[in-house]
């Protein structure tokens, strides 16, 4: 695989430990995520944050210390609440993106409210537009594909397209729909991550956009992950954990795995890490799931036990 971005020889998965501290000055971002922040609203009443782009940049704040995200949201967004040590870009808009989750015994029902304002480059600083990572990460189609192919070279492009996989009704109601700009988007992207629920269990589906990347990777929940390296497959098994919380697990895995193959990593351990670090996620609840320097430290070791298992596999 074409890979940019080596940073010649490091320390396996060797990712550090970063605090949280208050963010000052605008400079390029390590990881920026591109995305609307979403207010999730529960049948109990609750509004909690959430969105990909907020979780995965929280998760990424836990393993370099400059994180951005690039969002649209009212004014009542308390981003220094919700985004604590990340610089926030946001462009106004009259309306925060909203989602609602229904959970029936025929499956997940999803409605969205979502935000006015559309995500273009033309919203990006020059500072973001020297980021390391740009994480595209829309969740209602607010993201326009020309992030991808405006990139500057040298900014590793990773992408979850769920968002871009999405259409609504009149009263709000999510179906799927058809990934128009699939062909664009993947020519330039360096990883693409879906989840096989984002396809409705339709591997061939998944298989089309395959044929078009470089590294494209499918979750599997407790099954761990399949990577497609130019095409070809490596079926990386999850650690068995007991999980409690499987809220934001996808997006722990898409930031770790991003950061860790900008960093020059071999692909197989890359994904081998992310999905042992996405494991450690679910047997916690809410923000107690992101990473702790114990998994990080714990993952690396069995990423390349994992990794070599992969690779003889195949």
């Amino acid at each position: 695989m074409r890979n940019r971005h080596s940073v010649g020889l490091i320390p396996p998965i060797a990712i550090a430990w970063r605090r949280q501290r208050t963010v000052i000055v605008s400079m390029p971002p390590d990881y920026l995520a591109v995305g609307h922040v979403t207010e999730d609203l529960w049948r109990d009443g609750r509004i909690t944050p959430g969105g990909t782009a907020w979780f995965a940049s929280l998760a990424a704040r836990r393993m370099v210390d400059h994180v951005s995200v690039l969002t649209a949201a009212a004014p009542t967004y308390d981003v220094q609440k919700h985004l604590p040590g990340i610089l926030v870009h946001r462009i106004e808009s009259p309306t925060t993106t909203q989602f609602e989750n229904i959970y029936t015994p025929g499956g997940r029902i999803q409605y969205t409210r979502p935000g006015p304002v559309r995500l273009e480059p033309r919203h990006l600083t020059e500072a973001l537009r020297q980021a390391k990572i740009m994480h595209l990460a829309p969740v209602c189609d607010e993201v326009s594909p020309d992030f991808a192919t405006e990139a500057q070279p040298d900014v590793f492009i990773g992408v979850t397209p769920q968002g871009w996989l999405r259409r609504w009704d009149e009263t709000g109601r999510v179906y799927a729909k058809k990934w128009d700009a699939a062909p664009q988007v993947l020519a330039r992207a360096d990883a693409v991550v879906i989840s096989i629920d984002d396809v409705a269990g339709d591997w061939q589906l998944a298989l089309t956009w395959v044929a078009q990347a470089r590294l494209f990777v499918v979750t599997e929940g407790a099954a761990g992950c399949t990577l497609f390296l130019a095409g070809k497959p490596y079926h990386i098994p999850a650690p068995f954990v007991p999980e409690v919380d499987p809220t934001g697990a996808g997006d722990i895995f898409a930031a770790t795995l991003f950061i860790t193959l900008q960093r020059g990593r071999d692909p197989i351990e890359a994904c081998a890490f992310a999905c042992c670090v996405a494991s450690q996620s679910v047997t916690r609840i809410g923000l107690d799931s992101l990473p702790t320097p114990e998994d990080l430290e714990r993952c690396s070791t069995i990423a390349k036990r994992r990794a070599r298992v992969a690779g003889h596999r195949h």
